[in-house]
Parts: structure tokens; sequence; C-alpha cells
């Protein structure tokens, strides 16, 4: 199977965003990149010189639906005579934005968020947003976990991954064992547990390190040889990267744990004192990353939840 990386540039703190193109019939497009003219180019060149065109592309499959990961879809569906978008069910930043739901504000507000910090998150997404345009349901084919897409030299099958975002996907090639990732497997840094409503019920808060720990353990258990990531160079170790993230993760919750102090704290206090230079977004990946520890702690035993006033306060136990 012909697997060809294309790296396009964002305007975002990570970097440029692998794309990932199926050089065989139908023609197959993993992530698109985000909507500026910068991506177009590079992409366009990508497809250049594999004697593509974007009117070749039959299939646009989608990771998740962060912007640097999705903003290109609707134009590049567009663009290639209604080729066919697929995504996971629980993605819905493809459909509208993160923060401006309701259930997303109310978790934050629950994280302990000050609404000034709320209003400065929203404007900066506002921001963000113009890198993607909306897909309408009827856009968009789900995936489902243990779907194959085949194609003249074999398959790739759907493997659901959440962590980083509920509905990521993963996509394997059993036959030699490659796995295209997207953000759940990066080589130089560990992906956000982003803060998500739950799909199921989304007034709760969707669990996504538990959930991420479990995708890791899951794409271990294939023993890949070989993992594309969403930015950066690929993987060829993943069980040495496997560990390196178990230790990382580990010792965040230590961190956690050792910061939170004994009159009790919430999240966002707590992303304050991990991170206390955070600014812009960073803020709102800060919150993420105290919500997602604190929430594991949580169900661990290691700590006690409350209510207080609608903010959410984490205690060390007595």
């Amino acid at each position: 199977m012909k697997i060809v990386p294309i790296s396009l540039p964002t305007p975002f703190y990570i970097g440029a965003v692998n794309v990932y193109l199926i050089k065989e019939n139908p023609i197959t497009l993993i992530d698109t990149g985000p909507k500026t003219r910068e991506a177009v180019d590079a992409l366009r060149a990508g497809l250049r010189q594999n004697g593509l065109t974007t009117g070749d592309i039959r299939r646009i499959v989608l990771t998740h639906a962060h912007e640097d990961h999705c903003g290109l879809a609707r134009s590049l569906r567009d663009e290639a005579k209604d080729a066919e978008v697929f995504v996971h069910d629980w993605e819905t930043g493809h459909r509208a934005g993160r923060l401006e739901h309701e259930d997303s504000l109310r978790l934050l507000m629950r994280a302990g968020v000050p609404p000034d910090e709320l209003r400065t998150m929203r404007a900066l997404y506002d921001e963000v947003r113009q890198y993607a345009d909306s897909l309408e349901d009827n856009h968009c084919t789900p995936l489902a976990d243990e779907d194959e897409f085949e194609f003249e030299t074999g398959a790739l099958r759907v493997i659901h991954t959440p962590g980083h975002t509920p509905g990521s996907c993963s996509f394997l090639r059993e036959a030699d064992r490659t796995i295209i990732a997207g953000d759940c497997v990066l080589k130089r840094v560990t992906p956000n547990p982003v803060i998500s409503p739950d799909p199921i019920d989304p007034s709760r808060r969707f669990r996504s390190l538990a959930e991420y720990l479990v995708s890791l353990a899951r794409v271990r258990s294939f023993a890949p040889t070989l993992v594309y990531g969403g930015h950066g160079e690929p993987v060829h170790d993943y069980e040495e990267l496997f560990n390196r993230y178990l230790r990382a993760i580990n010792d965040r919750q230590a961190t956690v744990l050792r910061l939170l102090p004994k009159n009790g704290a919430t999240a966002w206090e707590i992303s304050r004192l991990m991170f206390p230079n955070a600014d812009d977004v960073h803020k709102f990946l800060a919150v993420s990353e105290a919500v997602a520890h604190l929430d594991q702690a949580h169900a661990e035993g290691k700590i006690t939840l409350e209510m207080g006033d609608g903010t959410e306060i984490y205690r060390p136990l007595d």
C-alpha cells in the first residue's frame, strides 16, 4: 500500500501537520490541514509530485476534527466533486466551534475558569475557527470501530482511539502493522487530553485521560512496526514511546497531587500552578491537562471531589 506523508504548514504553535495520501484507488486523503492559502498550496504541490490533483481525491478521512486536521475538508470535498468525508460521530468540532456549545462552557465554568478568562478563550477560539469550514451532518459518513477501507492492494482498519478527542481514530494496515494515528501518537510531545463533553451524556465530562491510556494500550496490542503521527516524525519503536508516555503521565499525576493544597483547589487553580507562564490558547490546554489528571486521580481514589457554588473543588484525602 502506497502511503505518502505530506507535510503542511499551520498557523498554530504545534507547527506543521502531517496528512497522508493513500495513492491507490480509490485515492484517499487522511486529514486535510488547516484552511490557509499556504496549506492549500503545499497540499497541491504534494499531490502534483504524485501525479494527482485535488479532483482525483475520492475519500477524505479525518482522524479527528481539530482545525489543523480538518480545516480544508469541506473545500476539498467540493473541489473533488463531492468526495466522501468520513469522521467519527463523537467528533463535534467539524460542525461548530467547541467553545460555543453551552455544554463546553459549563465544563469550563465547573473547572473554575473565571468569567474574564472564559471571554478571552472564546475570543481566541473565534480566531481559530477561521481555519476550518464547518461540515453539515449530511456531508459526512460516520466512522465506526473495526470498519475497513479497501484499496487495490489491501485495507486500512478503523481503530477508535479516543483520548485527545472523544472521536479520535487511527487506521491500521495489518499486512505490515503500520498505523496512521493522528494526534493519538506523537513522537516529540504527549498529546493533550482536551476537555470535552461526554458524547453519550453531554452534561458530564469525557474522561479523556482514562480513555487515552486505554487507546495507547490498544495501539500497543497490534505491535506496530511503524506509526505515522499527526505531527513530527514517524515512530519506529512504539514500545519505547509507550513507556515514555506512561512515565510522563505518571510524573504529571504526581505533580498534580503535590500541588493540590490541603484546603482544596479548582482545576483552573491547579493549571495556573502547573503552567504559570501559559498564555492565550495554552491556558485552555493547561486547564484541560489539569482536569484530566484530577479526574484520573479522583477515579483512582487518590483525592476527593465536591461541588461548591457550581465549581468543582478537589481535595487531598485526610
